[in-house]
C-alpha cells in the first residue's frame, strides 16, 4: 500500500492544491491527514471539503479544535488566537460537523497515525527533539507513527535522528507542514510511504506563495501569516 500523508494544511488552499497535483503523479493507493486542516490561512471550507473528499483517514489536529471551541486557544500566541477566531466565524455548518467528527488517532497495517504525540495525543504536545521523540516511541506499538504539528519534517529513532527507515526499527516521523512549513524552507511539504517496499520519501515543492498570502491580506488576517509564508517560518 503507498499512501501519501499530508498534516498541517492550514487553510491554505494553494499548498494543498499542488500537494494533490502531485500525489496524483505518484500513484499513491491512499491519502491520510494528519489534521490542522484549517487556520491561519483564507480557505478553511475550501480545505475541509477537498481533505474530506480525498483522504482514506483524517485526525483532528489542535487548530481543528480550537476552531470548533475557541476557548480551547487560550495557550495560542495572539496572531494564532485572532487566526482561530476568524476561522470560527467562518466555518459552515457542514464544515464543523466533519471536524467534529474526526477521532485522535488512526490505524493501519503496523502504522499509528497522529497530530502530535502519541503520548496522550489531547495533551497537543511538541515533539521537538531526540529526547522527545525518545519518549514518544515508548508510547505506540505499531512500527511506524506519523506525526505532525511542529511544522518541521524529520525521522526519530531510539538511536535518535535517521535519514533512512528500516523494517526492523521503530520510527516516528513527522511529515513537515503542506500549508505553513517551518524549518526555514518554504516549500510545502508531506510525506510518501510505501509499506510494500518499506520506503520513505519527503517530498518538498513550490506553489503559488504569493496567492496564497494575497488571500491573507485581503480577509484581513494578521499580515504575518502572509509573510511568514515567504520564508517558511
Amino acid at each position: 500500500m503507498k499512501y501519501a500523508i499530508i498534516s498541517d494544511i492550514h487553510s491554505n488552499l494553494e499548498a494543498l492544491t499542488k500537494a494533490l497535483t502531485i500525489i496524483d503523479e505518484k500513484n499513491v493507493d491512499e491519502i491520510i491527514c494528519l489534521g490542522d486542516i484549517v487556520g491561519y490561512g483564507a480557505n478553511p471550507n475550501e480545505c475541509v471539503d477537498i481533505v474530506r473528499s480525498r483522504s482514506a483517514a483524517v485526525v483532528l489536529g489542535n487548530h481543528d479544535a480550537a476552531a470548533l471551541d475557541t476557548a480551547q486557544a487560550h495557550d495560542f500566541n495572539a496572531i494564532a488566537r485572532k487566526a482561530v477566531f476568524w476561522t470560527a466565524e467562518q466555518l459552515t455548518a457542514e464544515s464543523k460537523s466533519y471536524l467534529l467528527s474526526l477521532p485522535m488517532v488512526e490505524r493501519k497495517e503496523q502504522i499509528l497515525f497522529v497530530h502530535s504525540s502519541p503520548d496522550s495525543p489531547e495533551a497537543w504536545d511538541y515533539v521537538i527533539d531526540n529526547d522527545d521523540a525518545d519518549s514518544a516511541l515508548d508510547h505506540f506499538k505499531e512500527k511506524i507513527c506519523f506525526i505532525g504539528h511542529t511544522h518541521v519534517p524529520g525521522i526519530f529513532s531510539h538511536h535518535g535522528r535517521a535519514k533512512l527507515i528500516t523494517p526492523d526499527e521503530q520510527f516516528l516521523i513527522n511529515v513537515g507542514s503542506v500549508g505553513q512549513p517551518r524549518d526555514g524552507n518554504p516549500k510545502l511539504a508531506f510525506g510518501i510511504f510505501d509499506s510494500s517496499a518499506w520506503e520513505y520519501e519527503l517530498i518538498r515543492s513550490q506553489y503559488d506563495i504569493q496567492k496564497a498570502a494575497d488571500k491573507i491580506y485581503a480577509a484581513k488576517l494578521p499580515e504575518e501569516l502572509g509573510n511568514r509564508l515567504m520564508y517558511g517560518m
